[in-house]
């Protein structure tokens, strides 16, 4: 009788154990991982119904790739990098994991000198640090209307952000229009020939949508 209360004993021991050993590896259910994306008309999705801006698009693309996220559009049309800096601590609620900040579009189209777009960057960087939101800061080429020099300062800026902070950097906004011929850029952007039309939304997202991917799986 003693020995099959022994082997009752261990044989209850070792059921608990391969039940603890088992619970404990199961892969726990995780939250929506969510990302802001602070923005100005690009982000926003100017011109475009709501389900073609670029928001619901790059969620579609992460949620097809099998990420669980929900991205926040914090895009303000004629948004920029000061106005960024203004309302990122309210973006970074408490829920906010990781952020996409691109920014700059405008800040180079009326001009504002690459030092204090620069400053401006910093901030909102300093800001994700400060609640550890994880980021990806996209870059944005400026074309050659106002110099040479003003085009080197101001995509470097991007680098040197991303270097300083040590966070990812996607270089260019655009760079899923790389591969439209120029005669054919027609056909993927609006009317006014600065916003992405659908089509060039999609072209958009799928050429950001791997940073943003990586993104997410660091926040997780």
């Amino acid at each position: 009788m003693e020995r099959v209360t022994k082997l009752y004993r261990q044989i209850k021991t070792f059921s608990k154990a391969l039940f603890f050993s088992v619970f404990v590896t199961l892969p726990l259910r995780a939250e929506p991982v969510v990302v802001a994306a602070l923005g100005d008309s690009l982000t926003h999705g100017y011109g475009l119904a709501l389900e073609d801006g670029f928001v619901p698009q790059l969620e579609a693309w992460l949620r097809a790739q099998g990420h669980d996220v929900i991205l926040r559009n914090a895009g303000v049309s004629g948004d920029t990098t000061q106005g960024g800096l203004a309302r990122v601590d309210w973006t970074l609620d408490s829920e906010v994991e990781a952020m996409i900040v691109a920014l700059g579009g405008n800040d180079m189209l009326r001009g504002i000198d690459p030092a204090v777009s620069h400053a401006n960057l910093a901030g909102i960087l300093k800001a994700a640090q400060a609640k550890n939101v994880e980021v990806l800061l996209v870059g944005m080429s400026a074309p050659l209307n106002y110099g040479a020099d003003y085009k080197t300062a101001f995509e470097a800026m991007y680098v040197s952000l991303a270097q300083d902070y040590d966070v990812a950097l996607a270089p260019d906004f655009f760079e899923g229009l790389q591969s439209v011929a120029p005669n054919e850029l027609g056909r993927v952007m609006q009317g006014d020939g600065i916003h992405p039309n659908r089509e060039g939304v999609t072209l958009i997202v799928a050429a950001l949508g791997p940073y943003v991917a990586d993104l997410v799986a660091q926040a997780q």
